[in-house]
């Protein structure tokens, strides 16, 4: 091989290299504006403060709510894309629509909650309380569970439940 056809492949691969390495910094610029943006929109999230006797008088709402027996006023308490895994069917409820026709039926018992132990944890505009339960109903049966409530603050600033799990005890006492 002559020393012109060696020269004309290591320009070739140096002219590659360098549209190459072009074309990658083009794309790298060309995301950076939409990079900034996710860092200017994540920097401006504030946290909104809470306290564990705010995020546990949530589940007082909550509870209040169902003494209404007005199923639009408990799924008021549930975020628009929350999940719920409720105690007393095997079918989750992930839209408003599906979340309100559990409680319509869950009404007709007049239940009450009371929490029989809790733990709190609250993050940056996200809480859990998880623990334990009891509720009462209006024919007198009583049905102990778990549960965990997940909230999140919407656009507002108002605490919505985004995940709600409840099940019965496995065990009897």
């Amino acid at each position: 091989m002559t020393a012109s056809v060696r020269s004309r492949d290591f320009s070739s691969a140096v002219t590659r290299r360098v549209l190459g390495g072009a074309v990658a910094a083009f794309a790298v610029a060309a995301a950076a504006p939409a990079l900034a943006q996710d860092r200017v929109a994540a920097a401006q999230v504030q946290c909104i403060a809470a306290d564990k006797a705010q995020i546990a008088a949530l589940f007082d709402r909550w509870n209040a709510s169902l003494a209404t027996k007005n199923p639009d006023k408990v799924v008021a308490n549930y975020a628009p894309d929350a999940v719920l895994l409720p105690t007393v069917t095997n079918e989750p409820r992930a839209t408003p629509a599906d979340i309100r026709d559990y409680f319509v039926k869950f009404l007709k018992n007049s239940p009450q909650g009371t929490i029989d132990k809790r733990i709190i944890n609250i993050g940056c505009n996200v809480a859990q309380d998880v623990g334990t339960y009891t509720f009462r109903f209006g024919d007198g049966s009583v049905v102990k569970a778990r549960y965990t409530y997940v909230y999140e603050v919407d656009s507002n600033g108002q605490w919505l439940i985004a995940h709600h799990h409840s099940s019965a005890m496995p065990e009897s006492k």
